[in-house]
């Protein structure tokens, strides 16, 4: 009994030892970049990142190095997220639609996939399920991304008073920057995937004024 123990003792102080597993990464090329990506696809991986556990979000951290002397532009826009698992795909988040005061969500209940955006206090009208065709808010939109399918399309407004709150500075300040640049730059994505997803399920693709590049995390 007292060699089970001891044995029992030493297991758990290798694994306390141990350091923790890296996040699943990948990499992808072309002749005008070079993007690296890692992904946290679970709340305790984004909670671990970001200090804050967030609904229904996959981070992705991308480091580009562009290769030459011509500069090229990089916007978050220019990156999607798609799962394998179920279909579904989302463009980047602005940090203001994960963590401010009033962000539209419409979810897909039949087709999978999210559109998140931050409207303004108009009613929503519209949107026809299953064609792509997303509600619209009387008085515009004034951010939208992601998309919209399936049979069953459900909306809400969660609204307060604009206010700067830390989770909020914090995703601003470490989201991938809007640049022009000849030289290395990197940053946090954060997208919209409903349910539990593996990071070998995942594919980061980018489409930009550098070309085309898909990047699958190991």
């Amino acid at each position: 009994m007292k060699r089970i123990a001891v044995l029992s003792l030493a297991a758990a102080l290798v694994a306390l030892a141990a350091p923790p597993k890296a996040p699943p990464s990948g990499k992808s090329v072309n002749e005008k970049l070079a993007i690296s990506a890692t992904v946290y696809a679970d709340k305790s991986a984004v909670k671990e990142l970001l200090g804050a556990e967030l609904q229904d979000v996959c981070v992705v951290e991308v480091r580009i190095a562009v290769k030459g002397q011509d500069p090229v532009k990089i916007h978050p826009d220019d990156f999607l997220l798609r799962s394998f698992k179920d279909g579904q795909k989302s463009g980047p988040f602005a940090p203001s639609q994960i963590a401010g005061s009033a962000a539209l969500v419409v979810s897909s209940g039949g087709g999978g996939g999210t559109f998140i955006g931050r409207g303004s206090d108009g009613p929503i009208w519209g949107g026809t399920p299953g064609t792509g065709t997303r509600p619209e808010r009387i008085g515009g939109d004034d951010t939208g991304i992601g998309n919209v399918g399936g049979t069953e399309v459900r909306a809400t407004m969660d609204s307060g008073k604009d206010r700067e709150n830390p989770l909020l500075a914090k995703l601003k300040e470490r989201m991938l920057p809007a640049r022009e640049t000849t030289g290395p730059l990197s940053g946090l994505l954060y997208f919209s995937l409903e349910g539990k997803h593996k990071p070998k399920d995942l594919r980061l693709e980018y489409n930009g004024a550098g070309g085309k590049l898909g990047i699958e995390f190991k």
